[in-house]
């Protein structure tokens, strides 16, 4: 998140962008773009246990370690399975090459053009500025020893009775 919205341009101000260590602080009480982060995916989590029919969680790391079973997980859900031609002929591996990050990046929609975000007085981000690396545990290459500390134990203390594990 931090990545994020250190590249959106405010038009009404000159304000520099946020800091990582000033990002971590707000993230750590609580305040981001969707709201508490703890609050929101447990939200979702409890909806994905009263209606497993409607919510799918589907954590990235998973995503990336199992990428296949997860695809075709996801389009079990959706309603559109793969059939056997499908799964034979290389179709999930096609999807899953699209879908990929390297392909996202390239795809002239997601390379040029710039986002206005929210009122016309708050700001813009360039289009290519929603994509990074994609790689798991990137965090690690940001955060201190002290932040990962922080952060695994406000996760803990706010997912602690739920059978979810991150």
């Amino acid at each position: 998140m931090w990545s994020f919205i250190s590249k959106v341009k405010y038009t009404d101000s000159d304000r520099p962008p946020v800091s990582l260590e000033e990002a971590f602080g707000l993230f750590s009480r609580g305040l981001s773009l969707s709201g508490p982060y703890w609050d929101h995916v447990l939200g979702y989590w409890k909806a994905s246990l009263e209606y497993p029919n409607k919510v799918l969680i589907l954590k990235y790391e998973d995503l990336k370690k199992e990428t296949e079973p997860n695809v075709k997980r996801l389009a079990n859900f959706l309603g559109y399975p793969f059939n056997p031609e499908e799964i034979d002929g290389g179709g999930v591996q096609e999807i899953i090459k699209l879908c990929s990050i390297e392909s996202l990046k390239q795809m002239e929609v997601n390379k040029s053009g710039v986002l206005r975000m929210g009122t016309q007085s708050s700001g813009t981000v360039e289009k290519s500025g929603f994509f990074r690396r994609g790689e798991v545990g990137d965090w690690k290459n940001h955060l201190s020893q002290q932040m990962m500390e922080r952060l695994d134990r406000i996760t803990e203390q706010k997912f602690e009775g739920y059978d979810l594990k991150f």
